[in-house]
């Protein structure tokens, strides 16, 4: 009987076979008999390559992941440069508009381009000191400088202190 399964799927975990050989006794041992058998050395030994290993694995998914939001953020970037071409594109000839139909109504154009101008020059102070605003407003990485500082206590047992 076949123990394959197609590719993609994951069985879990699987018991050791009856024979098997970890390398630590007959392939029956228990945790713990495994630990009242085996030397610090190899217990220290099993639990640094088990930790180093789920190390390895966590930095690839987070580097898998990493790459495939930049690529998205990349991909949404670019529409949102297109839109904003098309958004300056349709404000500049609405602007041209209103600048045709101003200087039939004042018959000059040259005013009626001074209007233009100032309108936008005003919109423009608005929305830069709205950003300037917004910008002082920032605090940065609060939450994560502050975990990254609990990991070291966290990693010597001491959590629940924190």
């Amino acid at each position: 009987m076949s123990t394959a399964l197609p590719e993609g799927q994951y069985r879990g975990p699987v018991a050791a076979e009856p024979g098997f050989d970890s390398g630590h006794g007959t392939g029956h041992e228990t945790g713990h008999e495994k630990a009242e058998s085996a030397s610090i050395g190899e217990l220290v030994a099993d639990v640094s390559q088990g930790l180093s290993t789920l190390l390895r694995q966590e930095i690839a998914l987070a580097r898998a992941e990493a790459k495939q939001s930049v690529t998205q953020a990349g991909k949404a970037g670019g529409k949102f440069g297109g839109a904003a071409l098309a958004g300056w594109m349709a404000l500049l000839f609405l602007s041209i508009a209103v600048w045709e139909w101003l200087s039939s109504a004042l018959e000059g154009r040259g005013w009626a381009a001074v209007i233009v101008m100032a309108v936008w020059a005003v919109i423009g102070a608005v929305l830069f000191s709205l950003g300037r605003r917004d910008l002082k407003n920032i605090q940065g990485l609060e939450r994560t400088v502050e975990t990254t500082k609990q990991v070291p206590e966290a990693l010597k047992g001491h959590e629940e202190t924190l």
